[in-house]
């Protein structure tokens, strides 16, 4: 093995432990909020940008601060439905179920962190440098990022390549 395999596990097993700390509930709303965030923030900064005008001069900074504002906003709003969820939970006596559901949740997303990795290193001449072709675990990962490839537009999937 490697030093990129121990990377990789190393990458894995920090992704479960958070997660069996924090657990799966904690994990999944995380995630829901961030995702929601950028929603949030994407779709509407430009209303909350207009609303501003009388306080911020300048047309991008204006865009900038309403898409942070709403981005931080419905983070912080998460964070206490987090935490709100995540205390029921406690009481309810789920933490052993919601941590070994965590568990899971940090494996499967360390894999698709190694996988994005592996994915953006396509673009670059990496896969072709012999750590790379000596590693034990990197193929499979390759073979993930070549699946996850097909679903991204094919101008930017034509800069990304493993042979």
């Amino acid at each position: 093995m490697l030093w990129v395999d121990y990377v990789i596990i190393g990458i894995i097993l920090i992704s479960s432990g958070i997660s069996i700390v924090r657990g799966f509930i904690k994990e999944v709303l995380s995630l829901i909020s961030w995702i929601l965030a950028f929603w949030v923030a994407l779709m509407f900064h430009a209303h909350l940008a207009t609303l501003l005008t009388d306080y911020v001069s300048t047309p991008s900074i204006r865009l900038f601060a309403a898409f942070f504002t709403l981005f931080l906003v419905t983070l912080v709003l998460g964070a206490l439905v987090n935490h709100l969820i995540s205390q029921l939970v406690e009481k309810t006596g789920l933490t052993g179920t919601d941590r070994s559901l965590g568990v899971i949740f940090g494996l499967l997303r360390g894999v698709a962190i190694v996988t994005l990795l592996v994915l953006l290193a396509g673009a670059t001449p990496m896969p072709a440098d012999s750590w790379w072709q000596n590693s034990l675990l990197l193929e499979y990962f390759e073979q993930m990022a070549i699946w996850a490839r097909s679903f991204l537009p094919n101008d930017i999937a034509e800069y990304i390549n493993f042979s």
